[in-house]
């Protein structure tokens, strides 16, 4: 397999890094975080005229139809430039429409840059269990009744839309009886709290209070929705890995430049054998993470069966995961105390890569789930 970027995709990338070098620099990334929104809608216009928004989407809804390699590109320059907009909470949301084959008026409005989408998929009880889902949604008067409290929903106050998952049916923990729902953020009943997380991104607590939905919200078969909101998140998870290589990249550029720099005897302290073997393994660590989270990227474009897809994808965040953790604690100890202070990029990059790690799963959970495919135990699957 082929993992040499094309010249276009490469372009693309370079595009998008001179913007982030010119228009999103460090010092204007801390005031947009510590903005009222904590988002920058100028930002916004711009990753849109670059195509972001359109990039994952068919054509004939105004996208660029391009796959999830090219989107996982894209993530990676987001996560070496530190962005805090909602490009990843969108780009999972709209997945989930894409799949859904419904709502492609939204689709329009989220590839022209005009309205941004959130997903509401996490619940104070459920940690990494999505399919451990308490919201209820009652069939009423030939909609639906939404109930519940969804926790800490990656730019919730700054979506139009969010995406619900609800149970229709069965009990808590059950795979089946899930729906998933199309829900305006500010349709009656619906209370958000916003707040800002540690790695300067904002997430909001959404509380249902007996909201009305049609029946037209569904994205799914009522109490089906499970193999659309497993699939939908696998891809989120790959783009998640994809922002995480950049950043790892960026903070290794970053450690790097650091040991050439600082002076101990009248020397870097780069030249110390025992501080270049530390950057070899954080090199390493990255490699290796690159390696398998752009295999699960190519698998997702080439459409692997679901089987291969959560094998592909919990592989790519559990190893991702491990070099995260990695990477980030060499990073801070090399640096020393200038590595925890809010005046360098390292202790950021640190932070989000610490909340990356919980995100949609972390290490343990997805070394589970590796563990616990078919495949794992396949003796024949064994070259």
């Amino acid at each position: 397999m082929n993992f040499n970027y094309t010249q276009e995709q490469q372009q693309f990338a370079d595009s998008l890094r001179r913007w982030i070098e010119k228009d999103y620099s460090f010092e204007q990334r801390k005031a947009i975080i510590h903005s009222q929104t904590g988002v920058s809608p100028q930002a916004w216009t711009a990753l849109s005229d670059l195509g972001v928004t359109a990039l994952a989407l068919p054509e004939s809804l105004g996208g660029l139809d391009g796959s999830v390699v090219d989107m996982f590109i894209v993530m990676e320059e987001l996560g070496r430039g530190l962005l805090v907009e909602p490009c990843l909470s969108s780009a999972m949301g709209a997945e989930f429409l894409k799949r859904s084959g419904r709502h492609t008026a939204v689709l329009e409005e989220v590839a022209a840059g005009r309205i941004k989408l959130a997903c509401a998929l996490g619940e104070r009880q459920s940690r990494h269990d999505l399919f451990d889902i308490a919201t209820t949604a009652r069939v009423i008067d030939g909609g639906y009744l939404l109930a519940g409290t969804k926790t800490v929903v990656t730019h919730g106050a700054q979506a139009a839309h969010l995406i619900v998952s609800a149970r229709s049916a069965g009990a808590r923990r059950e795979t089946d009886g899930i729906s998933i729902f199309l829900l305006p953020a500010d349709a009656p009943g619906v209370v958000l709290r916003d707040y800002r997380t540690i790695d300067g991104l904002r997430a909001a607590d959404v509380e249902l209070k007996d909201v009305r939905l049609p029946t037209s919200s569904l994205l799914c078969c009522e109490g089906r929705g499970w193999d659309l909101l497993e699939a939908a998140t696998d891809y989120g998870i790959v783009l998640l890995c994809g922002e995480a290589v950049g950043a790892m990249e960026a903070l290794n550029a970053a450690t790097l430049g650091y040991l050439k720099e600082r002076q101990q005897f009248g020397v870097p302290i780069g030249s110390f054998q025992s501080l270049q073997h530390r950057m070899v393994d954080m090199a390493i660590h990255l490699a290796q993470a690159r390696a398998v989270s752009t295999l699960a990227a190519a698998k997702l474009s080439a459409h692997a069966d679901p089987q291969e897809r959560r094998r592909m994808t919990s592989a790519a965040k559990a190893r991702t995961g491990q070099a995260m953790r990695f990477i980030a604690q060499q990073a801070v100890q090399l640096h020393g105390g200038m590595g925890l202070t809010d005046e360098l990029p390292v202790s950021h990059y640190v932070k989000r890569l610490t909340v990356i790690e919980m995100m949609l799963g972390d290490t343990d959970h997805h070394l589970a789930r590796f563990a616990a495919q078919p495949a794992f135990l396949d003796e024949s699957a064994v070259p």
